[in-house]
């Protein structure tokens, strides 16, 4: 008797895409799919894309194509995400490849290719999710985004926002921790906003926070905006034990920003982190800043190197601007040359690893409450996970415990770290 049709998904991209990933799988597995391992050992395999800037167009379309020739003969190969929501019928045309262009994250129907097989696009914020395979996840509380950020394309294809119920979140919330979650990362385009379209108010996120925080160990926030970041919103961070601060600014120069969009310039910006240290002086910051925007001057380059010796921040993301089809900055004049981008983003970088060295070697001798994510691999509250260092331990550490311990050692961006105590052994940790 032949076993279930299964199914291969590769995830490109953001956090918020990990999440309508596990929302996809978890509907597969309802309809009675199984996983596979590899793509070469299933019957569909999907490719989750991103669209955001051209390089991760590019991965995206090189991941479909390697799927393409690594597949069996006869399975089926999906587009979704980003890239099938912006670029449906031309995607479909330009990698005949692909047996179905499916978007999802928006109620619109794409084109597709004649003939083809399609799976119908559905808003993915409450669809059920598989079982958490690690002590953490993400939590999509929002959909879209109302923001008109002259980079960004983002509401062109996936729409306006639109908000999950606080009881929908609350449910997930219990399901995970039933699970053995113990911590959760709330996402969003805009986080900050959740709720507002609702009709709930502009700070429906702060008594949402404390609401998780009380079902679960860890709540951690990524992506705000800084002309979002309230007193209240900074007290509810502080008051879950993890004050990590994701802080979407973009850049630093005045002029830039109001290009961009975007509120706010690099003395409120260091007046906010400042205020913020002074509270909690454990806290710690991340950010990510365009380079080359249309404008930039080398002016406005030595202020955001300025600004990122003088904020010290944790951890910076830097990359290079790409002009977005139909968005606000695509017609600006002003255009910084490819190289000059590149030698600004080398600068950038090459400072901000400085930084974060110093700031990791700092950490050495402290003592800091762990999450031990993998067996040898654990995480403070400093680290949100996949996209900063870690905290290697020792293996015998249970996965899923959360220890304390004292920072050994340091090289780069990772710490290492012995526990003051063996932690016991969790029912159902792996």
């Amino acid at each position: 008797m032949a076993g279930p049709r299964t199914f291969y998904v590769e995830t490109l991209g953001c956090p918020k895409n990990q999440v309508d990933s596990d929302k996809l799988v978890g509907t597969l597995l309802a309809d009675g799919m199984a996983a596979s391992a590899t793509a070469e050992g299933a019957d569909l395999v999907v490719v989750n894309t991103c669209a955001f800037i051209d390089d991760a167009r590019q991965e995206s379309i090189d991941v479909v194509l390697s799927l393409a020739d690594r597949k069996n003969d006869g399975a089926r190969l999906v587009v979704t995400g980003c890239m099938a929501e912006r670029y449906g019928d031309e995607l479909a045309d330009a990698l005949p490849e692909i047996d179905a262009v499916a978007g999802f994250g928006v109620p619109v129907t794409l084109g597709r290719k004649p003939g083809a097989v399609s799976l119908p696009s559905f808003d993915l914020l409450n669809l059920p999710r598989p079982a958490p395979t690690a002590p953490w996840a993400y939590l999509k509380v929002a959909e879209g985004c109302d923001k008109a950020c002259g980079f960004c394309a983002i509401p062109t294809f996936r729409g306006p926002q639109r908000s999950r119920t606080t009881a929908q979140l609350l449910a997930e919330v219990d399901e995970l921790v039933a699970a053995d979650v113990r911590e959760i990362v709330l996402v969003a385009q805009d986080l900050a906003s959740y709720g507002r379209d609702q009709g709930v108010g502009e700070r429906a996120l702060v008594p949402l926070v404390g609401q998780v925080a009380a079902r679960v160990e860890r709540v951690r926030l990524l992506y705000l905006y800084p002309s979002d970041l309230t007193a209240g919103l900074i007290d509810a961070i502080c008051a879950t034990g993890v004050p990590y601060f994701d802080l979407s600014l973009q850049h630093v120069a005045a002029p830039l920003l109001r290009r961009m969009r975007r509120w706010g310039d690099g003395d409120r910006f260091l007046d906010r982190i400042g205020a913020i240290r002074a509270q909690a002086p454990e806290a710690a910051f991340r950010s990510n800043f365009i380079v080359g925007y249309p404008g930039e001057t080398e002016e406005h380059h030595d202020q955001l190197l300025a600004f990122v010796r003088d904020a010290e921040l944790d951890w910076c993301g830097f990359f290079a601007y790409s002009a977005e089809q139909g968005t606000y900055a695509a017609d600006l004049d002003g255009e910084v040359r490819p190289e000059l981008m590149a030698e600004r983003l080398g600068e950038l970088r090459s400072l901000q690893d400085e930084i974060t060295a110093r700031r990791r070697d700092e950490l050495v001798g402290e003592l800091v409450d762990v999450l031990v994510d993998a067996p040898g691999v654990a995480r403070s509250h400093r680290e949100a996970p996949e996209i900063d260092g870690i905290i290697t331990v020792p293996e015998s550490l249970a996965v899923g415990s959360i220890v304390p311990v004292r920072i050994t050692g340091a090289a780069g961006p990772d710490c290492e770290a012995e526990p003051l105590v063996v932690a016991p052994s969790r029912a159902g940790s792996g």
